[in-house]
C-alpha cells in the first residue's frame, strides 16, 4: 500500500493541485554533521523556494583566494516540468549545465517512523544508492518543498535531513518561510552550454588541475638525426640517441605545497614489438655542470665514474659541480600494444589500445617549477618505435590558493645508473659486479626528516639474467646497512591484456605474465623509500651492493637505479 501511494505521488508531481500547495517563498540553511559532530570545514549549504521551483548552492569556502577553476555551482528544480538542472559558471565566463527527469530519481520507499526537527514533524524515507544506505525526513507542514540533495529522490515536501551511512548527516538549521507567495521562477535564463551530467563533472575537475602538456604523441624511435644545438629553446623539441631520446624545455607554473603533483604518461607502440626500458626525467640545471652537457658534447665529457674494473660510466653519480638527472617515472613497454593487436587473437582477451603509467612526484615539486629540462627514453632499435604523451598534472588539495606557511625542502638526486642515452654510448649499469656503487655526498645544517627515494628494476633477459632472479639490493650509509630490499614483480600476468606480441610458451604461460626483478612488461615501477631520521648534516658515503649475475655468451646483465635524498628544512 505504501508503495502504491508513492506511485500515485510521483506521478502526480506535475498536476495543479501539487503545484498550488507549494507556492510559498522561503529558504533554509544546512549543516553538515560528522558522528553527531558538526564539520566546521563544511560551507552551509541552502535551498531557497520560488514559484514551484528551487535553488540549492552551497557558500564559497571562507579563504583568502580561491584556487584557479573554482566552479561556483547551483542547482536548480522545476517541479512543474518535473527536471533537474546543475549549473556551474567559472571565473573564465564559462557556463554549463546538465539537465536530468524527476522520473529517473531513485524511488525512495515511505516508513511509519517521525522524528521533529526545528519544530517541524518529519516523516521518514529510505533507499539505497550504490550501496550507500540513504534516511530522509521531510515535512509537509511548511508550505514548500524542497531538498538540498534532489538527486536522492523526490518527496511531497521540506527535506529537512538526509543521513547517509547512519553517520553523515545533511541537518536543516535554519528555516525562514515567508507568507507571501512566490511569483516568480528561480530557473535563470541563461544557463549555459548543454553538457551530460558526467561530462559536467569532468569539466568541473579539469578546470581545477593545472596541466602542463610536455610531450604530445612523439615517436620515440631509432634511425633519426641527432640534433646539434647549443642552448636549449623553450617550447622545442630535440631528438638525441638517434631518436630514443627526447628533450624539450617547457615552463612549469609554481603551485602552493597542498597541490599534488603526478605524471602521466601515454605510451604504445608504433613498430616496435618488444617490452623496452623507458624513463621520464628532469635534467637538473643548477650546477656548472649538466647531463645537457653531454646530450650537446658527447658523453664522455661529464664526469666519469670508475668501478673496480676500471670500466667508464658516464653522468651517473653526484659531485660538487654536477648533478644527475632527477628520474620521475620508470616505466616499461609493452610487447607491442597498438600496433599489433591485429596479428594475435586470444580467446577472451580483447587487447588494450594503449598503456596509461601515472605516479605522484608531489616529492620531487622543487625540480618542476619554472623552466625545466624534461627529458623522454624508450630503449629501441626499430624505426617505428613507440609513441608517448606526457602531462604534468598539479591537483588542489584546499579550496585556498595560498597556504600560510610554505615549506622549505631539501632534494638532491644522488645517482642514476639507467642510461637514458644508450643508443649513444652510455653504459649500461654492470659496476656492482665486483664493486658496489660508491659516492659521496653532503647534507646541509638545518636538514632533518631525510629519506632516500630509491627506484631499483634488473635486466638481463634470459633465464640466467637478472631480469628473471631475485636479487638482494642493499644500502649502506658511512658502512652501516640502513637497508636491504629484493624488487621483484608477481603479478606481470595481470597485464596480459597489453601485450598482443608476448611470446606464448607450450605451457599456457606468455613471455609477459613471468616474474621480474622490479617490473613488468606495462607497469610502472614504484619507488621505495629509506627512512634515514638519524642522518646527520656533514660529510657521507653511500653504497649500493647488488650481486650481479654472471654473463652467458653476448648476454649480460645490468640494473638500473635511481636514488634521490629528501628531506625538509627546520
Amino acid at each position: 500500500m505504501k508503495t502504491f501511494y508513492f506511485l500515485l505521488l510521483v506521478l502526480i508531481i506535475g498536476s495543479n493541485s501539487i503545484a498550488q500547495d507549494f507556492k510559498k517563498q522561503g529558504s533554509v540553511s544546512y549543516k553538515i554533521l560528522y558522528n553527531g559532530n558538526e564539520r566546521d570545514d563544511m560551507p552551509l549549504l541552502h535551498v531557497q523556494f520560488g514559484s514551484n521551483t528551487s535553488k540549492v548552492w552551497r557558500d564559497a569556502p571562507d579563504v583568502k583566494q580561491l584556487i584557479p577553476g573554482y566552479a561556483y555551482e547551483a542547482g536548480y528544480i522545476d517541479y512543474g516540468n518535473k527536471q533537474l538542472f546543475q549549473v556551474a559558471r567559472f571565473d573564465d565566463g564559462d557556463v554549463f549545465h546538465s539537465v536530468a527527469s524527476m522520473d529517473d530519481l531513485p524511488e525512495l520507499e515511505l516508513t511509519d517512523k517521525t522524528r521533529d526537527i526545528l519544530g517541524y514533524s518529519c516523516k521518514h524515507a529510505k533507499t539505497v544508492i550504490n550501496s550507500n544506505h540513504i534516511d530522509v525526513w521531510y515535512t509537509t507542514e511548511a508550505g514548500i518543498q524542497g531538498s538540498p540533495q534532489p538527486r536522492v529522490g523526490y518527496v511531497p515536501g521540506l527535506v529537512l535531513s538526509i543521513v547517509r551511512n547512519g553517520n553523515y548527516e545533511t541537518l536543516a538549521s535554519e528555516i525562514d518561510i515567508k507568507r507571501k507567495k512566490a511569483k516568480t521562477s528561480l530557473i535563470p535564463a541563461e544557463l549555459g552550454k548543454e553538457v551530460n551530467k558526467n561530462e559536467l563533472g569532468d569539466i568541473k575537475r579539469e578546470k581545477m588541475i593545472i596541466s602542463t602538456r610536455v610531450f604530445n604523441d612523439e615517436q620515440i624511435c631509432w634511425g633519426k638525426e641527432n640534433v646539434k644545438v647549443d642552448e636549449p629553446v623553450l617550447d622545442t623539441l630535440y631528438h638525441f640517441a638517434g631518436g630514443t631520446l627526447i628533450v624539450k624545455k617547457v615552463k612549469l607554473p609554481v603551485t602552493p605545497d597542498h597541490y599534488s603533483v603526478f605524471a602521466e604518461i601515454k605510451q604504445y607502440s608504433n613498430g616496435d614489438a618488444y617490452d623496452r626500458t623507458g624513463s621520464v626525467f628532469v635534467i637538473p640545471t643548477n650546477k656548472e655542470q649538466s647531463f645537457w652537457d653531454g646530450l650537446k658534447n658527447g658523453m664522455n665529457t661529464l664526469p666519469i665514474y670508475y668501478d673496480a674494473d676500471s670500466l667508464d660510466y658516464q653522468g651517473v653519480v653526484i659531485n660538487e659541480n654536477y648533478e644527475p638527472v632527477v628520474e620521475l617515472v620508470r616505466f616499461f613497454t609493452t610487447f607491442g600494444v597498438r600496433h599489433f593487436n591485429d596479428r594475435v587473437k586470444i580467446k577472451d582477451i580483447e587487447w588494450e589500445d594503449h598503456t596509461i603509467f601515472k605516479q605522484d612526484v608531489s616529492d620531487l615539486k622543487s625540480y618542476l617549477e619554472g623552466e625545466v629540462l624534461v627529458g623522454a627514453f624508450i630503449g629501441n632499435y626499430d624505426r617505428g618505435g613507440h609513441k608517448l604523451t606526457l602531462d604534468i598534472k598539479a591537483y588542489p588539495g584546499s579550496y585556498d590558493w595560498q597556504e600560510e606557511e610554505e615549506k622549505k625542502v631539501f632534494v638532491q638526486p644522488l645517482f642514476n645508473t639507467c642510461n637514458v642515452m644508450e643508443m649513444g654510448g652510455q653504459r649500461y649499469g654492470t659496476m656492482f659486479k665486483n664493486d658496489s656503487l660508491t659516492l659521496n655526498f653532503s647534507i646541509p645544517e638545518g636538514v632533518k626528516n631525510l629519506r632516500l627515494r630509491y627506484i631499483t628494476t634488473g635486466h638481463g633477459g634470459w633465464g640466467g639474467g637478472d631480469e628473471f632472479n631475485p636479487k638482494q639490493n642493499e644500502i649502506f650509509i658511512d658502512d652501516e646497512r640502513v637497508y636491504t630490499f629484493t624488487p621483484w614483480r608477481t603479478d606481470c600476468a595481470a597485464y596480459r591484456k597489453h601485450n598482443p606480441v608476448s611470446g606464448n610458451f607450450w605451457n599456457g604461460i606468455s613471455s609477459s605474465d613471468l616474474s621480474r626483478s622490479g617490473w613488468c612488461p606495462g607497469t610502472a615501477t614504484n619507488p621505495e623509500y629509506v627512512e634515514l631520521p638519524d642522518l646527520q648534516a656533514g660529510q657521507h658515503q653511500m653504497k649500493v651492493a647488488i650481486p650481479l649475475g654472471e654473463p652467458a655468451g653476448n648476454s649480460f646483465s645490468a640494473w638500473s637505479i635511481s636514488g634521490i635524498l629528501m628531506g625538509e628544512y627546520e
